[in-house]
C-alpha cells in the first residue's frame, strides 16, 4: 500500500488483496489518494471507451469556463455519423442539445456524441485529442497519451490502471455536478431509450459511476465507484476476458476495500492544528494545519496506533505567505515513522510597524 507516494511502515499487516481475473487493476481511496492494493498499475494498455472520462473531462471544464454550455445546439458532422461503436444515431446535418450529447457520452459511450462534441469545443477531434493531452500532463498522467477522443484501438493510444484512478478521482473531485450523470442507468433522446454498461450500477446500490469500455485490443474495462459510510473506493480493471469478469472483479475490489480498510479525515484545510507565536508581524500568533484536507486510509483498527506530531520552524518572522511551509507533520504508526507533510500558514501575516519591530527584537533578545 502506497500512501502519498512513500511506501507505508512495515509495521502495517500484510493484507492479500482479492483473487481477480485481469492482468492490470487498480484499487484506490479516493480521498486520500492511497493505492490499496494492484496488479500491474502502471503497465500501459488500450483503455477502449475508458478514454471518454479524459473527453468528459476537458468538456466539464468548458461548461465550468462558460465557452460551452448545456443548450448550445451542436451541429452533427458526416465523420460523427459515420462513427462505429456505440452510438446515438445521430443524422448529419441536425443538431442536438449539448446537454443531451453529454449525457449520451457519460451515460451511453456515444462515439458520434463524442466527435460532435469534439469538433465544437476544438474544431476537429484532432485538435481536440490535443487538449486531452494536455490534461493529461496538467493531471500527472504521466503513462497516457490520447489519440482519439472516443477509445479505439489506434498505435500510441494508451493508458495505466493508476492513471485511469487519478483521472476519475479528479473527475469526481472537480465536476461533482456533472458526475452524477454517470450513475444514469439509462437516456433517451425523443426517439430511442438506451441503457448504460455498467452493470454494478444495477447489481451494486452503492456504485454511481463511472465507466466501461470494451475493444479487440482492450478486453473488457471497468472504472467503478462506490461510497459507503462517507469512504469512496475508485477500481479500475484494465483487460478481462469478458463481461462477467470484469464485473466480478470490480465488485471482489470494492468489497474487499470497505471491509478491510477504513478512511478518515486527520487534518481539514482550513482548521488549525496549532497556533504559534510569530515575531515582528502586524499580528502576534498564526494560525497553522494541512492546508488541504488531508485524508488517510489504514487496515480497520488501526487508526487508534496512529499519533501525530506537529513541529514547527523556530522563531518564525514576518511576512509569513498564505500557504508558506513552516514545519512538519510526523505520522508515527504503532510507534514508527509513518509519513510526514508540510505545515503550512493558514493565512497572511504582514511585516508589524516600526514599533512592533522593535518590541519584538528586545523580546527577542531577551530570551
Amino acid at each position: 500500500m502506497l500512501l502519498c507516494g512513500h511506501a507505508v511502515a512495515a509495521a502495517l499487516p500484510e493484507i492479500p488483496p482479492p483473487d481477480i481475473a485481469a492482468p492490470a487493476w487498480v484499487l484506490m481511496d479516493h480521498d486520500s489518494g492511497q493505492i490499496l492494493a494492484e496488479r500491474n498499475a502502471d503497465k500501459p494498455l488500450a483503455p477502449a471507451s475508458l478514454t471518454k472520462l479524459m473527453t468528459a473531462y476537458v468538456l466539464f471544464g468548458k461548461l465550468k469556463a462558460g465557452t460551452l454550455k448545456l443548450d448550445d445546439r451542436i451541429d452533427i458532422s458526416q465523420q460523427a455519423w459515420n462513427a462505429k461503436g456505440a452510438r446515438l444515431f445521430l443524422r448529419p446535418g441536425s443538431s442536438v442539445r449539448a446537454e443531451d450529447l453529454l449525457k449520451g457520452l457519460t451515460v451511453l459511450s456515444a462515439n458520434d456524441a463524442a466527435i460532435a462534441l469534439a469538433e465544437r469545443v476544438a474544431g476537429s477531434e484532432k485538435n481536440f485529442v490535443i487538449e486531452m493531452n494536455a490534461a493529461a500532463r496538467a493531471l500527472g498522467l504521466g503513462h497516457t497519451v490520447f489519440m482519439n477522443a472516443t477509445g479505439h484501438d489506434e498505435k500510441g493510444h494508451g493508458s495505466t490502471a493508476r492513471d485511469l484512478a487519478r483521472l476519475a478521482a479528479a473527475l469526481i473531485r472537480e465536476f461533482p455536478e456533472y458526475y452524477s450523470w454517470f450513475s444514469l442507468k439509462e437516456f433517451s433522446d425523443g426517439r430511442i431509450t438506451q441503457y448504460n454498461h455498467n452493470a454494478l450500477l444495477w447489481r451494486d446500490l452503492t456504485v454511481d459511476g463511472v465507466k466501461t469500455g470494451q475493444t479487440r485490443s482492450a478486453g473488457f474495462c471497468l472504472i467503478a465507484s462506490a461510497r459507503r459510510d462517507g469512504m469512496r473506493l475508485i477500481a479500475v480493471v484494465l483487460g478481462a476476458r469478458d463481461e462477467n469478469a470484469r464485473v466480478e472483479a470490480g465488485q471482489r475490489l470494492l468489497d474487499h476495500g470497505f471491509r478491510r480498510f477504513e478512511t478518515r479525515l486527520l487534518y481539514a484545510a482550513d482548521i488549525p492544528a496549532v497556533r504559534t507565536r510569530v515575531w515582528r508581524g502586524d499580528q502576534s500568533t498564526i494560525p497553522l494545519g494541512a492546508g488541504r484536507n488531508l485524508y488517510l486510509t489504514l487496515p480497520r483498527g488501526w487508526h487508534e496506533k496512529l499519533h501525530a506530531r506537529v513541529t514547527v520552524r523556530e522563531s518564525l518572522n514576518a511576512p509569513v505567505q498564505q500557504g508558506q511551509a513552516v514545519g512538519t507533520i510526523a505520522l508515527d504508526l504503532d510507534r514508527e515513522p509513518l509519513a510526514e507533510y508540510p505545515l503550512v500558514a493558514l493565512k497572511q501575516v504582514g511585516e508589524g510597524n516600526l514599533f512592533q519591530r522593535t518590541i519584538d527584537k528586545i523580546q527577542l533578545w531577551l530570551q
